[in-house]
């Protein structure tokens, strides 16, 4: 039987440390003992997001504070600007639909980065826009989009920016406050290295101004609920608290070695990755890389779905394909949280064998020599988490 080597952009790997969290003996979700882990993790969260701003747990997905973030910031028949350039982005939009949100989709070409210039003429064209509903990292392309530069432009109108950092945060720079994000969504099996379950919103005063105009139709995802029981270190409902005590340990990690330090790793193994790939002559699918995992384009003669069955039934590599129209095109490798260079090199020297196998021409070692340079050149430690 193979090792198993999660090599997907979500959920990523877990180090055993947090594993083990998991397995203790389960902990009553009123205690004092709970309470405390809750105010110790958010304290944490805020450095991880780079925000003095309320942040909030919930038991959910991502896709859970994506409603969240929807539910409570616009009311019934309001209007969102959507930044739709990939299957992610236009989730945006479903969740607004679900709630009667009138959402105005500004579609891009996917693989390719929202401009702030679109941006700034969809909110002239649309002032009664309550918010701008983006992508940090766009995991259905590999594609990162331009947050801080279109968080500038939306801080100057009344409109709110929520941006999808579940694939994004941890993986690659996001600086809430300083980026002008008013509401910052995230989930838990990303780069925070925690199994699914546990979903966080980072919510400005800016944010807290529009909630507390109209009173939000969800029980559940209700913010202004949470809030309330978060100023006693508690959520209004049952938590996952096991995966919270889980988190406290996974949080550690990032904080021992200092959230700069982890985005520069993050880029580090990226483009080493992505250079492996071009070396292979495999085409990159987005113009504008995002940092946390690879997309590239599957080579002519090349069936993606055995491509990939061969790569986890010979070396216990699992990567993913292309969702929705890119169903069948391209193939996405992971590389965030607890992964280190050689899970690249690995992956590389796998892709290679697996790929000459299939037909296509390949030098041996040639995406790995690739990586490698990458990775000796760089100026920091790529010290694991």
């Amino acid at each position: 039987m193979r090792k198993p080597r999660l090599m997907t952009p979500g959920p990523a790997m877990v180090p055993e440390d947090v594993l083990l969290e998991l397995a203790r003996p389960v902990i009553h979700h009123r205690s004092a003992e709970a309470k405390q882990v809750i105010t110790e993790v958010t304290q944490s969260l805020k450095t991880v997001f780079q925000t003095k701003n309320d942040v909030l747990i919930l038991t959910a997905s991502g896709t859970g504070a994506m409603e969240a973030a929807a539910v409570n910031a616009v009311p019934q028949g309001g209007k969102a600007i959507v930044l739709s350039a990939g299957y992610f982005g236009a989730r945006w939009a479903s969740v607004c639909k679900a709630l009667g949100i009138q959402a105005i989709s500004l579609e891009t070409e996917w693989g390719r980065p929202v401009e702030p210039e679109q941006v700034a003429n969809a909110l002239k064209q649309h002032p009664d826009a309550v918010c701008v509903m983006g992508t940090l990292s766009e995991t259905s392309t590999g594609t990162g989009h331009p947050v801080e530069a279109i968080g500038k432009i939306v801080a100057g109108t009344k409109a709110l920016f929520a941006v999808d950092g579940i694939s994004g945060v941890g993986a690659m720079e996001c600086r809430t406050d300083l980026w002008n994000i008013d509401i910052l969504c995230v989930g838990s099996q990303k780069a925070l290295m925690l199994p699914p379950g546990l979903a966080f919103v980072a919510v400005s005063p800016k944010a807290w101004a529009q909630i507390d105009t109209f009173d939000s139709h969800s029980f559940y995802f209700n913010l202004k609920t949470a809030r309330k029981k978060a100023k006693e270190f508690d959520t209004p409902f049952t938590p996952a608290h096991t995966l919270i005590l889980a988190l406290r340990a996974a949080l550690k990690r990032i904080e021992e070695e200092g959230i700069e330090n982890v985005w520069n790793r993050h880029k580090t193994m990226s483009d080493a990755c992505q250079a492996g790939v071009q070396a292979l002559g495999l085409e990159l699918f987005s113009s504008r890389p995002a940092e946390g995992l690879t997309a590239f384009i599957v080579p002519e003669g090349v069936s993606e779905s055995k491509l990939r069955g061969s790569l986890t039934s010979r070396f216990g590599i699992a990567t993913v394909g292309g969702q929705d129209k890119l169903k069948g095109k391209i193939v996405r490798i992971g590389h965030m949280g607890y992964t280190d260079e050689l899970d690249v090199i690995g992956t590389l020297a796998a892709l290679e064998m697996t790929l000459a196998e299939m037909g296509f021409e390949v030098e041996p070692g040639r995406a790995v020599t690739a990586a490698q340079q990458v990775l000796m050149g760089a100026k920091h430690s790529l010290a694991a988490v």
